[in-house]
């Protein structure tokens, strides 16, 4: 049987930083001094420099506000539907913007014939997957799949579904796209917790090809583990006013048991030299650190993308897949592993070719 192999992969994000001014946002929103002062040591200790949004800041007067369409403010925030409707405004472009990067040739449109799209922030219909088949001029009876609500590790999924597109059909290749606007779905709250978990999020956008010609990384397996009694430690549920995450402070401590006692049915016996860890947060790679006993230096891809644009939700493993297939060496073996909710981990073993 043929087999897979993520042949390229490009990365995009806005243009517009938020990070500082949505920390200092959050902060002022919490009323106890205490809950501020929490957020703030946490966010010092949270290794994230840059975050990325399609909203944007702007003064007004010398005073800054959330951003250039109002979309953020105190005691006004807006609806799932108004969120819904900037998604599909923005979308689009992010997803353009990353295409143009990859800068798909001729015959390879030719050959493109299935289009799969993951994405757990926003959604429309005729979906991004058309506006990706227009922009790429690709023929209206290419094959879509979108990979909804599966949270950060639907990249994982998606490679695995690609695999077995191209194994089926060696001649044809399979355009994978990965795109989050997190940053639509803040929202006003006195909850800590939930300020915590809006401190990791970001926009951004991953697409890549896979095909039978040997270049790139062969995608040689794939393995999904469900960590027991954790199914309510991540969830991401459908309100009034936008997606509602919940990000429970349990979730670092059962990962790195987890890593822990199931080492080797997760990781197996083989060395591994490429390792790709989902970079949910500074705690979750520390879990994954610890459980797997792995060296700063093979945590170095994973902590970079972390610093220089926070979690991106499905397409953030990707953006530590490009890092690690820029720098990687012929017959170098990799394992990916990213986190969501069930709480599972889904696995991906690879080769560099």
């Amino acid at each position: 049987m043929a087999k897979a192999y993520l042949q390229r992969i490009a990365t995009a994000v806005p243009e517009n930083d938020i990070h500082r001014q949505f920390v200092d946002f959050a902060a002022n929103m919490l009323q106890d001094r205490r809950a501020r002062a929490i957020f703030e040591r946490l966010e010092a200790k949270s290794d994230i420099h840059h975050r990325y949004s399609c909203l944007h800041v702007h003064r007004d007067a010398g005073v800054e506000l959330t951003d250039a369409w109002r979309f953020y403010g105190s005691g006004r925030f807006p609806t799932t539907a108004e969120r819904m409707k900037l998604f599909e405004k923005c979308a689009p472009m992010l997803a353009a913007k990353a295409l143009d990067r990859l800068a798909v040739g001729d015959d390879e449109r030719r050959r493109i014939r299935h289009v799969l799209v993951t994405c757990c922030t926003g959604f429309y219909a005729p979906g991004l997957d058309f506006d990706i088949i227009d922009h790429l001029g690709l023929p209206d009876s290419i094959e879509r799949t979108m990979v909804g609500f599966m949270g950060c590790y639907a990249a994982i999924n998606a490679l695995k579904l690609s695999r077995h597109i191209v194994r089926s059909d060696p001649d044809a290749l399979a355009l994978m796209v990965n795109l989050e606007l997190c940053s639509l779905h803040f929202h006003e709250t006195q909850d800590l917790n939930e300020a915590i978990s809006f401190l990791l999020f970001s926009d951004g956008c991953s697409v890549a090809l896979v095909g039978s010609e040997p270049r790139g990384f062969e995608l040689a397996s794939f393995a999904a583990t469900r960590i027991e009694n954790s199914s309510e430690l991540i969830t991401w549920r459908v309100g009034d006013l936008g997606f509602d995450m919940f990000l429970s402070g349990q979730v670092p401590n059962q990962i790195a048991k987890a890593m822990r006692d199931q080492k080797a049915a997760i990781v197996g016996d083989a060395p591994i030299d490429l390792w790709a860890i989902h970079p949910g947060g500074r705690a979750i790679l520390d879990a994954v650190e610890s459980g797997l006993e792995l060296t700063p230096v093979e945590m170095l891809a994973s902590r970079r993308v972390l610093k220089c644009f926070g979690n991106m939700s499905s397409a953030t493993v990707m953006f530590v897949m490009e890092k690690l297939l820029s720098e990687a060496k012929s017959g170098q073996r990799g394992f990916a592993v990213s986190f969501g909710p069930g709480m599972t981990a889904e696995t991906m073993r690879f080769n560099a070719v």
